[in-house]
């Protein structure tokens, strides 16, 4: 039965925050400079919309249920940028898989594919950035040019062989 026919006000639907991107417990939140300009832009916009909800004098009952919901998002990018440690890519060696890497690996079917290896807050697999906690990026690690790793899927065993490595500086 919906709450409206019930005659119950929405307001008081417990309140559901859309989580961040999970990082797992005990591991290091790496960013990217561009990552971590990401969250400060989030940051920002999320504060901007909180002023303009601070300023706005309408009678909107759902006013402070807004206020709650950008509070509990404010609250949760702080602490995953107070946890936030910036990687430098000109820190990383450059011949080998490491967190910031661009790489283009072949798989066994001669297909290639390249993507930026990046923070969990940054991932964003339709722009070829993949989390370093993703297993994609997990079997990458640490592998040099002519290396192959093995990604474990659902559908088997995928061997990749990394064609090149590159870092933004």
């Amino acid at each position: 039965m919906s709450k409206a026919f019930a005659g119950e006000d929405a307001s008081e639907a417990p309140l559901v925050v859309p989580p961040r991107a999970p990082l797992p417990a005990g591991a290091t939140n790496y960013v990217t400079p561009r990552g971590l300009a990401l969250l400060r832009d989030e940051l920002s916009r999320l504060a901007s919309e909180r002023a303009r909800l601070d300023a706005s004098t309408s009678g909107d009952p759902d006013r402070p249920r807004a206020m709650n919901i950008l509070a509990a998002r404010i609250a949760e990018l702080d602490d995953r940028l107070g946890s936030a440690t910036l990687v430098d890519a000109a820190t990383q060696p450059r011949d080998e898989v490491r967190f910031g890497a661009r790489v283009t690996v072949r798989a066994e079917s001669g297909s290639e594919r390249s993507f930026q290896i990046v923070g969990v807050d940054e991932a964003d697999v339709a722009n070829h950035r993949v989390a370093f906690v993703a297993p994609l990026a997990r079997a990458l690690l640490g592998k040099r040019v002519g290396d192959v790793a093995t990604l474990r899927t659902p559908r088997g065993d995928e061997e990749l062989e990394v064609v090149t490595i590159h870092y933004d500086d």
